[in-house]
């Protein structure tokens, strides 16, 4: 999967084109495959999970990328947590946080079960820490959420009330552990073309 700023999107159709040979653009499902004269093609989706309907041409499926009025970036690792509030391009409310969880140790017996049980009650004061960010800046979210890191520390920040009511699409982000600027690039990522390549040779 490879992600492509909207703004991009004609010129990567001409690129690709001028190493694959001409290229038939078709749109179907709501995708825009596009297929080379040697056998390679291409699927391009949309941000946000909406769907294309529009001209079988670059230039129309980029003007179809637009970003909701109302949606949200979530990144969460075991290191810390990013997450943004977003209207169209512009973030309008966000939070950046770490929490120090202790790294694995090569010491055996008590003391490794006592240092995995340290760990994991820091993971989850972190993923709780996160988790009541989250409900502040993602309440009454009528959009929907992109999401990234790590996927077991997303899950467990998203599983009680009120986010486990937030919509949750593609494309997954797999972020280092968050900082602003990571968070930044998630904004960006989230409304790029997702574009699904297979090369012939």
């Amino acid at each position: 999967m490879v992600l492509v700023p909207a703004q991009r999107w004609p010129r990567w159709v001409l690129n690709f084109q001028g190493r694959h040979g001409a290229t038939a653009l078709e749109v179907t499902s709501g995708d825009l495959f596009g297929a080379a004269a040697d056998g390679s093609t291409f699927a391009a989706s949309l941000p946000f999970a909406e769907r294309y309907a529009g001209l079988p041409d670059a230039e129309a499926f980029a003007a179809a990328c637009a970003a909701p009025e109302d949606w949200g970036v979530l990144l969460v690792r075991k290191g810390g947590f990013a997450m943004a509030r977003v209207a169209g391009r512009t973030v309008v409310d966000s939070k950046v946080g770490q929490r120090h969880v202790q790294g694995r140790t090569k010491a055996g017996g008590q003391s490794q079960q006592r240092f995995a049980r340290r760990r994991d009650n820091q993971a989850r004061a972190a993923y709780e820490a996160a988790a009541g960010h989250a409900a502040r800046i993602l309440h009454g979210l009528s959009g929907p959420l992109v999401t990234g890191g790590d996927r077991a520390a997303v899950e467990e920040v998203l599983a009680g009330p009120p986010l486990d009511r937030l919509t949750v699409v593609g494309p997954w982000l797999a972020v280092p552990d968050p900082r602003r600027a990571v968070l930044d690039a998630a904004v960006l990522d989230a409304c790029a073309v997702q574009v699904a390549v297979h090369n012939a040779s």
